[in-house]
């Protein structure tokens, strides 16, 4: 197994524990993330939206949850996973199935400096928002307002968190 491949082994055994802190220990400094939500630069941001969404999930939603992954790959220079995560969304209360696609980009330290998520945000709005996500999820419209509530979700976190 790669080195590589271990670390986003390591990263998404942590996310199933919901441990933030082995999660961040995976990035490096300068590390990206991008799915349809956010869009962050760097680990403070991006330890953060983990840091926050693991805290939500234990707070609110410990008894649903649940997290696996298959099809870790890995090289020197990317890798890839598949995850699915079942979890109770914290704005509204539903209960989400949503199946991601990641992509990552190591350094030669064997850190994460490219984290790519994808899926399908249809899906995903019409069980997290329900009638809205129904109805409207598939505009750019709510994909909007929702990238903007969470950007200042964790925005608000980390002023909480100025350490983080």
């Amino acid at each position: 197994m790669h080195p590589n491949q271990q670390t986003i082994e390591t990263f998404y055994g942590a996310f199933a524990r919901l441990d933030a802190k082995t999660m961040a220990g995976c990035y490096a400094d300068d590390v990206t993330f991008d799915d349809e939500v956010f869009s962050l630069k760097g680990k403070r941001e991006v330890a953060a939206m983990w840091r926050m969404l693991c805290e939500a999930t234990q707070a609110r939603g410990a008894d649903v949850w649940k997290l696996s992954f298959r099809d870790v790959k890995a090289d020197a220079d990317t890798g890839s996973a598949h995850w699915d995560a079942h979890y109770r969304f914290s704005a509204t209360g539903r209960i989400v199935d949503n199946a991601i696609d990641a992509k990552f980009r190591f350094n030669p330290a064997g850190l994460i400096v490219r984290h790519e998520d994808s899926f399908d945000f249809w899906k995903w709005s019409r069980q997290a928002l329900g009638a809205p996500g129904v109805l409207l999820g598939w505009t750019p419209v709510i994909r909007g307002k929702v990238r903007a509530q969470a950007a200042g979700n964790l925005q608000k976190f980390l002023a909480r968190n100025p350490t983080e």
